[in-house]
């Protein structure tokens, strides 16, 4: 390796140990065992969100003047976080990361009026929702190419119409991130910018959707029909879209490894304790080289992940990176959740077991994006 190539250290810091200690038993006694009754009621737990608050999450990314911890943006810390809830439950643990994307979004690129309102509206002892509302209905959507549009007036302020779909929340946050194409007052094209306001504002409008995956995440439809902002609701022009992007891959990627590891747990102890024929599954090859695989899989795919995180955190472009590593987790996650659910074999159809509900979630990789951020 020459001198000037980047390092790449997988060492974690004794922060970053303790930190993981933490959400990792979070994740198995919170996460884990409420995960198949929250999917049967298409809704979270109770006192499942308020619990979550004790994990200090939010507060990280905030400085000191406003509330926080102050310990910066740090997309290796929120890479391994991500990991680690999902490995509980991914539709949960979006539900939990949904705040913490519109606070590194904000903190990062926001105004400092912006981001003390975030810090003023989201750091409190009561769970607050808040979400980023970017993906659009339809066969696709181009972050650069968005169909909302936020129109400049004359006097500065800004007027927002256009849909949005799997948005966490919807009317019940407290602040939503609304990505859209903005227009100057000449009718020039300004790119995509994020803005910030609150769901209850005149001419938003919201509808719950339902999906085979992500059943207990509470997700919906909006409508945004002329919405009436202020000036100072638009991110900075600082806004940096494809970094933006980058980091939502980085996040997508890693709760892809954290429901991949469960699903290898899981299936790993089923075909040892198997029996057929006298002698566990695990003992033919079909079977010990699928498991082989998935281990083999998923460990390429955390690496990838990592490595990317790290090059974000060293100030690096990370964004071929990220896109590599966002491929292969969809590409990964699907095939992964696919075997486990053929490993465990008829019972792998049934709910008895939850590879089908880790299967289903895996689904939906590939339309997740700016739902996290890291």
């Amino acid at each position: 390796m020459s001198e000037s190539a980047p390092m790449f250290d997988l060492t974690p810091t004794e922060e970053e140990f303790m930190t993981r200690e933490v959400m990792r038993r979070f994740a198995a006694e919170e996460m884990a065992p409420k995960a198949r009754a929250a999917d049967e009621a298409a809704s979270l737990p109770d006192d499942f969100l308020q619990k979550t608050v004790e994990l200090g999450l939010n507060f990280m990314p905030v400085p000191e003047a406003l509330g926080g911890v102050g310990a910066g943006h740090q997309p290796i810390s929120n890479t391994l976080t991500i990991e680690d809830l999902a490995q509980g439950d991914m539709s949960m643990a979006l539900a939990v990361l949904a705040p913490l994307a519109v606070i590194n979004t904000v903190m990062k690129w926001g105004s400092s009026a912006q981001q003390a309102r975030v810090a003023d509206t989201l750091l409190l002892d009561q769970f607050a929702p808040a979400a980023i509302a970017l993906l659009e209905p339809g066969l696709s959507c181009d972050p650069a190419n968005l169909s909302a549009t936020a129109q400049q007036q004359s006097d500065g302020t800004w007027h927002l119409s256009g849909k949005k779909s799997l948005l966490p929340f919807g009317p019940e946050a407290k602040l939503l991130l609304v990505f859209a194409k903005a227009v100057s007052t000449a009718g020039e094209s300004l790119g995509t910018r994020g803005f910030l306001l609150a769901p209850s504002l005149a001419g938003c409008s919201f509808a719950r959707e339902q999906y085979m995956g992500l059943r207990p995440l509470p997700l919906y439809a909006a409508n945004f029909s002329d919405v009436a902002l202020p000036a100072d609701a638009v991110l900075t022009d600082d806004f940096n879209l494809e970094q933006f992007l980058s980091l939502s891959r980085i996040a997508t990627a890693a709760l892809a490894v954290g429901t991949c590891q469960s699903v290898l747990d899981y299936v790993k102890d089923y075909v040892n304790e198997r029996v057929a024929f006298g002698e566990p599954i695990s003992h033919r090859q079909s079977v010990a080289f699928m498991v082989a695989d998935m281990a083999t899989e998923l460990e390429g795919l955390r690496l990838m992940v990592y490595r990317a995180a790290s090059q974000a955190v060293q100030g690096l472009d990370c964004s071929r990176m990220a896109y590599l590593a966002h491929r292969q987790a969809v590409k990964v996650g699907m095939k992964i959740g696919t075997d486990g659910v053929q490993l465990l074999g008829g019972h792998g159809f049934t709910r008895e077991h939850p590879v089908e509900l880790w299967y289903r979630n895996l689904r939906a990789l590939a339309i997740l994006t700016g739902l996290v951020v890291a």
